[in-house]
């Protein structure tokens, strides 16, 4: 019996071993292989538009090189940037690229990736436009901007000390054409966005003044979710930067 019982102890043993070692297998490296649901808007050229039924842009292509590079997998779903970071809270996304700046607000609710692109605001006006130069011009005039932006947030903290209104649009063709028709005086833009779009679309724009501030685009996941992921995205950010890819990337779209 004696013997017995220690056969029995040591076999209960290795089981025991066994499943703690199957346990710390599965949760290392868990990202691997899976398809993560990536959040984009694309209205967002040269960052996210779509060519016929084609995804296309620098977070398009970045977001696909980033997962080809960490060996899992990504599904872009469409929809309005100001619904972005709440899909991101009712667990309809795992991970947004969207040409979304890194602010101390968005940092409350979101975890960012390592900064992937310097950006900036601009105030924009028509092509024909001489009285704007700068955003003290536009006392009593309307702007617009996009709901859920960096300009909105800039153009809404700044009104009542400027002296202007505030109209606020769902995308930025929309936007745009408020201005062009001359519904609005002027509107604030992430610079590269908007210098890409008249450049392409040739929309009767012109860009004054300075940039507004220096923001930092970066990648979200929900704060205190899909850490390993985070951790993912951002070696394989390194690693583009680092070999080459991440130029080839930009310089597709920018130069």
């Amino acid at each position: 019996m004696k013997k017995g019982s220690i056969l029995l102890a040591l076999l209960m043993s290795c089981i025991l071993v066994l499943g703690a070692c199957s346990i710390g297998s599965k949760d290392e490296g868990s990202s691997e292989g899976k398809t993560y649901k990536v959040g984009i808007d694309v209205t967002y050229p040269p960052f996210e538009y779509k060519d016929g039924d084609t995804y296309k842009g620098i977070d398009i292509d970045l977001m696909k090189a980033i997962a080809k590079d960490q060996n899992f997998k990504i599904k872009f779903e469409a929809m309005d940037f100001s619904g972005i970071i709440p899909a991101l809270q009712a667990n309809q996304l795992d991970v947004a690229i969207a040409g979304m700046s890194i602010t101390p607000e968005r940092k409350k609710v979101v975890t960012f990736s390592d900064p992937y692109f310097k950006a900036g605001l601009i105030l924009v006006v028509k092509e024909d436009e001489n009285g704007i130069k700068s955003v003290n011009d536009l006392k009593g005039k309307k702007v617009a901007v996009k709901k859920g932006t960096t300009g909105a947030k800039y153009a809404t903290d700044n009104a009542d000390k400027l002296g202007f209104t505030v109209t606020q649009f769902n995308d930025s063709p929309a936007m745009f054409q408020e201005v062009k028709n001359g519904n609005a005086a002027a509107l604030i833009e992430d610079y590269p966005v908007i210098s890409y779009a008249n450049k392409q679309q040739n929309l009767g724009l012109k860009l004054v003044g300075d940039r507004l501030n220096g923001d930092n685009y970066g990648i979200a996941v929900l704060k205190g979710e899909n850490e390993d992921l985070m951790k993912k995205i951002n070696k394989g950010l390194a690693n583009l930067k680092e070999n080459g890819e991440y130029d080839k990337i930009v310089d597709t779209y920018l130069k």
